[in-house]
């Protein structure tokens, strides 16, 4: 309703309690600043930067995007990589170069044919062309790691286990378009911050989804308002859009890494019990959103090249968080302080306690295929080359405290070549 929509558009700098109430985008891109606050009451569902994206169309100013998705020059490369989109080392960051930065419009097109859902689904082709867009375009460019490269990432992976033997025999095509609308919309408009940062700056988001799940509440709804603007579904019957909308959300949600330990208890008791039936659609979805809970995690579990990467960039936006609550005089959240939170530290504990138990409870479900055997395999090596970076790390520092010498930059060290 307007209220939903009011807060997405927001207002910026509005006091409440003791903190500033903050757009983060305005503090990433001041070139918005014109346009806050210029049509409040938007009588659809839109984030932010779809609002502001109509928003600039109707004053006729022509979006920088081309078109073209590539250009001719990149053309082979880019299908070339796409033949190959089914192997576990497909280098999302070198798609994105050769798409001119359209890895994620590029690769859902791509899928959607592969798995024949356009002609299962009757979709329009420019229609869905501009819901692919639409999606691509709220991801924040400027976050460092939560961005639409992510997300075609997370897509990508999401393809590698939808081909799954164990999963793939079972799969309808409406499984498939679930999945991968999932995967590539789950962090849709995200701010760059995290629950709790939201919570305690009384973000408008925080407020209207009860602090339960926020951004997961949004990246849903979003990918909810962008669906019924481009009507790419309304061909179906009101039913099935329903149903359609409710399941993106149950999977979209399951990405709350605070309900971890939910899925896998559930997980556990499954395989235990060995009472998982994938003929039953309630079955599958749950294995969907396990599905998507490991290609959202899986930035350890790709070669180290890869993955160290990622690792780099998530840290950099818990870095910039922190720097906004110290800026603000909030407390630094866990994992923010890049004067004591390093990023093989971080790694570390995030491998060990995230993503190694789902991941092998992943590995038991597919029966130890070779993906999920390669997947643990690059998990422990990539583990392996923190610890050593650590390592020197802390032999660094012990180094320099003797000889009275400031501690030497993080950064230098995680600069350096792979370890042995």
């Amino acid at each position: 309703g307007d209220a939903r929509v009011r807060g997405q558009t927001g207002v910026v700098s509005e006091r409440r309690g003791s903190y500033p109430f903050i757009d983060f985008r305005l503090l990433n891109n001041t070139t918005l600043s014109g346009e806050i606050g210029t049509k409040k009451k938007v009588k659809r569902l839109l984030s932010f930067q779809r609002y502001f994206h109509a928003s600039r169309l109707l004053r006729g100013i022509v979006p920088q995007a081309s078109l073209y998705l590539l250009d001719e020059d990149y053309l082979g490369q880019a299908r070339h990589m796409l033949s190959k989109v089914g192997m576990w080392d497909f280098d999302i960051f070198l798609f994105d170069r050769l798409t001119n930065g359209n890895s994620l419009v590029t690769l859902l097109c791509h899928l959607f044919n592969v798995h024949g859902l356009i002609h299962h689904f009757q979709l329009d082709m420019v229609t869905l062309h501009r819901f692919f867009v639409m999606v691509q375009e709220d991801y924040h460019s400027q976050n460092p790691y939560h961005n639409a490269v992510h997300a075609a990432d997370v897509t990508q992976a999401m393809h590698c286990y939808l081909r799954e033997p164990k999963l793939a025999s079972f799969l309808t095509p409406s499984d498939i378009m679930l999945g991968l609308i999932a995967a590539a919309a789950h962090d849709v408009d995200h701010p760059g911050v995290n629950q709790p940062f939201l919570i305690k700056t009384k973000h408008h988001l925080a407020s209207l989804y009860q602090n339960v799940s926020v951004l997961e509440n949004h990246h849903w709804r979003s990918t909810i308002g962008m669906l019924r603007e481009s009507r790419l579904l309304a061909h179906l019957p009101k039913e099935v859009t329903q149903d359609i909308e409710q399941q993106l959300g149950s999977l979209i949600l399951a990405t709350d890494i605070n309900r971890q330990n939910e899925f896998l208890i559930r997980l556990k008791s499954h395989l235990d019990n060995q009472d998982l039936r994938l003929e039953d659609a309630q079955d599958r979805h749950f294995m969907l959103q396990i599905a998507l809970k490991c290609a959202d995690i899986c930035n350890p579990c790709r070669v180290w090249d890869l993955s160290k990467q990622w690792s780099e960039r998530v840290c950099e936006e818990f870095y910039r968080q922190g720097d906004l609550e110290q800026k603000f005089e909030l407390e630094i959240s866990p994992l923010c302080n890049q004067q004591k939170d390093t990023i093989p530290s971080i790694q570390i504990g995030f491998m060990t306690y995230i993503v190694e138990p789902l991941f092998e409870r992943w590995a038991q479900f597919t029966g130890n295929t070779p993906l999920s055997e390669n997947m643990l395999n690059h998990l422990r090596r990539n583990k392996a080359k923190w610890r050593s970076l650590l390592h020197k790390q802390h032999s660094s520092s012990r180094s320099n405290d003797h000889s009275g010498q400031v501690t030497g930059s993080q950064e230098q060290t995680l600069n350096e070549e792979e370890t042995p």
